[in-house]
């Protein structure tokens, strides 16, 4: 693959664990909440800490596999 292609896919990589990490956190902070009828604030948290927690060991194993 030429360099550009792994710099854009590390770039897109990288976008989306920032992204996923902020919406955790924000979940877990209760900035982010979800509607009464999904489950409320409460189930925001355990989703909040599903996505950091998942997120992080993905981040992990992709370092670790390259």
């Amino acid at each position: 693959m030429a360099k550009e292609g792994r710099i854009l896919n590390f770039i897109a990589w990288l976008t989306g664990v920032l992204v996923s990490l902020s919406v955790g956190f924000a979940m877990i902070d209760k900035t982010l909440s979800l509607p009464i009828w999904l489950g409320g604030s409460t189930l925001a948290v355990i989703v909040g800490w599903v996505v950091v927690i998942t997120t992080l060991i993905s981040a992990v194993l992709a370092v670790l596999r390259q």
